[in-house]
């Protein structure tokens, strides 16, 4: 009888670590879609509309992170400085940098504000590559490449990054970017924190289109 006690109780410890390890796999599976979440929104107040929750941004696109944590709470994305830190050493893209002092982060590219990230120009690899939709083709061979919203356009160092960049605006194509000769000719290029070659236009000349 005893033995049979301990056996119940040996089977209910063994349960309670089956219980204990599925909800840490759904604590784990709900804070991956709050940095998902928290990411999408990093993006859009850190590159396109701070002001949507009166947060300041400096003339680099600095802002503090003590802010951003104030101004969200209470909001549909409220943030924390765990889950800001989070966001930035786990995004496979490295879209946002921590300032070296922990009190500020800023979005490495992609803004449609006016910001000066310090970068110097430099001279670009002979090829870089640009992923983007085959619906865009048509407009893009009668103007080449303008950053619309953004400042610059955005290039990527190998087809493979740039595939992937094109499937997220749908069936992807990659062009080629003549870039060295592009930039022999007069036209800045810039290179990213997290490795986006960045120039203010490509001219249909410096394309070259998959046959």
């Amino acid at each position: 009888m005893e033995k049979r006690g301990q056996a119940i109780r040996h089977g209910r410890v063994w349960e309670a670590r089956i219980l204990s390890h599925d909800e840490a796999a759904e604590e784990d599976r709900r804070f991956d879609s709050g940095m998902k979440q928290a990411s999408k929104f990093l993006s859009y107040v850190l590159r396109h509309e701070p002001v949507a929750i009166g947060l300041q941004l400096d003339a680099q696109g600095w802002a503090s992170i003590e802010d951003l944590v104030t101004l969200t709470q209470g909001r549909e994305v409220p943030l924390s400085r765990e889950l800001i830190e989070a966001v930035v050493a786990k995004n496979d893209k490295q879209r946002f940098s921590i300032s070296p002092d922990g009190l500020r982060i800023r979005a490495n590219q992609g803004h449609s504000l006016s910001v000066d990230l310090g970068l110097q120009p430099v001279r670009p690899p002979e090829i870089l590559f640009h992923g983007t939709a085959t619906r865009f083709l048509e407009s893009i061979r009668s103007a080449g490449l303008a950053p619309q919203l953004r400042q610059h356009v955005h290039l990527s160092p190998d087809a493979e990054t740039a595939t992937r960049v094109g499937q997220r605006h749908g069936k992807p194509v990659v062009l080629q970017v003549r870039a060295a000769a592009l930039f022999d000719a007069g036209t800045p290029f810039y290179l990213s924190e997290n490795g986006v070659w960045l120039t203010p236009v490509v001219p249909l000349d410096y394309l070259i289109f998959p046959l």
